[in-house]
């Protein structure tokens, strides 16, 4: 906001004369009020924001901007401050870009307030008598002054949206460290709206190495939530064994139905471990159950990303580890007094037994064994267990006891 601008500078070399000066600023409420109707019909942005007393608002700035523009071409040199012009710019700026309009809505009416503003402006200055080169020399002026408020409105547009964007994406940390910590509904309503934060029906919650981050954001909802700074401070429960440095997270919206499938495509190679979908207060369901997987070292086939849905039976069963060991001793203790080979033959046979509800080829080419080996082994399993293999609640017992392997839990 120099006054030794370009603008102040041309002004030294211009001499009005103090009758055009009266002239023009006698006709400054009608040239700006021609300026703003000229702004609403032909730049978009501004067709209804400048109705009412908004639009009263910005035509005493304009009427202002150019008023302080008389006042320095009447000066006839850089002795009248050019700063509180430059200010109201830049504080124009800065409004617009809270209000939303983008930079090309603001420059957009920059040139056509240059315009219509010259227009009338030079008719008056014709008017007025001023000489050929007079004229020159003021639509020189003009078009460095209102260059000069636009850089500024510019500035102030920069530095509103720098500004605004810091303090959103603060709320956004906020509001994504809440989620995961598992907020009241009232809470997590409040840091979206704080955030501005439009709330999708679900969120998928998405841990995969933090090096994978970049490549796959802009490829997601915009209103993909990513938890990333200060990650560490989520703690050994919600974080586990990871390194807060290299994993990630992500929070997607809508990530349900068909568009799980999409998801799932988009994450291949990523070494991702995806939740299920949740209605988006509960995320937090979502991402313990992610965590849970990494921590089993669930694993997909070629470069897939792990899906959690596909392992519901194992998360399952996994859910409380103790108990699961402790249903594991129970119910293999008929096989506790066997040498500890033996015990792991018969326990993997009785395992695909189970699976494959007693289907003795299937068992057979499932272990790569011949059936009669198969028939051996369910004898000698008949004859440790007896009656009980027959017993319903046993062999639930068996199922859910080896439907995993015995060393799944937390890692």
């Amino acid at each position: 906001m120099r006054q030794t601008s370009r603008t102040a500078r041309g002004a030294a070399e211009l001499d009005l004369g103090e009758a055009a000066i009266e002239l023009l600023r006698a006709r400054l409420p009608e040239i700006a009020g021609r300026t703003v109707t000229a702004i609403i019909v032909e730049v978009p942005g501004y067709t209804n924001a400048l109705a009412g007393p908004m639009g009263a608002k910005i035509e005493g700035a304009v009427q202002f901007a150019l008023g302080g523009f008389l006042r320095l071409a009447s000066s006839g040199g850089p002795g009248t401050p050019l700063a509180p012009m430059l200010e109201g710019a830049y504080a124009l700026g800065r409004g617009e870009a809270r209000s939303g309009r983008s930079m090309d809505a603001l420059l957009a009416a920059y040139r056509v307030g240059a315009r219509v503003s010259w227009r009338e402006l030079s008719r008056t200055a014709v008017e007025a008598g001023l000489p050929a080169d007079t004229v020159a020399k003021f639509a020189e002026l003009v078009f460095a002054y209102i260059d000069e408020l636009s850089a500024a409105s510019v500035s102030g547009h920069t530095d509103e949206l720098a500004t605004t964007g810091r303090v959103r994406e603060r709320y956004l940390q906020a509001l994504s460290r809440s989620l995961l910590h598992g907020d009241t509904s009232e809470h997590l309503i409040g840091k979206a709206e704080q955030a501005d934060w439009d709330p999708p029906r679900t969120l998928t919650a998405v841990i995969l190495p933090s090096a994978h981050l970049r490549g796959i954001l802009g490829a997601l909802d915009p209103r993909t939530l990513h938890p990333d700074d200060d990650l560490a401070e989520l703690g050994e429960e919600l974080l586990g064994e990871e390194d807060p440095a290299e994993v990630g997270v992500l929070l997607i919206p809508d990530a349900d139905g068909s568009a799980r499938t999409t998801l799932l495509r988009s994450l291949r190679g990523r070494q991702a471990t995806v939740g299920p979908a949740q209605p988006w207060t509960t995320v937090r369901t979502s991402y313990l159950r992610a965590l849970h997987a990494r921590r089993l070292g669930l694993t997909a086939e070629a470069d897939a990303s792990v899906d959690t849905e596909s392992h519901l039976a194992t998360l399952v069963a996994t859910s409380d580890p103790t108990a699961l060991a402790d249903l594991r001793r129970q119910v293999l203790a008929p096989l506790e007094d066997l040498r500890p080979a033996t015990a792991d033959r018969l326990t993997e046979t009785l395992r695909e037994w189970l699976l494959h509800l007693g289907r003795r080829d299937d068992v057979a080419a499932a272990l790569h064994i011949h059936p009669q080996t198969v028939r051996y082994r369910m004898t000698q399993l008949r004859q440790l267990y007896g009656p009980r293999l027959d017993d319903p609640q046993v062999v639930l017992d068996l199922t859910i006891a080896l439907s995993v392997s015995e060393t799944a839990g937390p890692t």
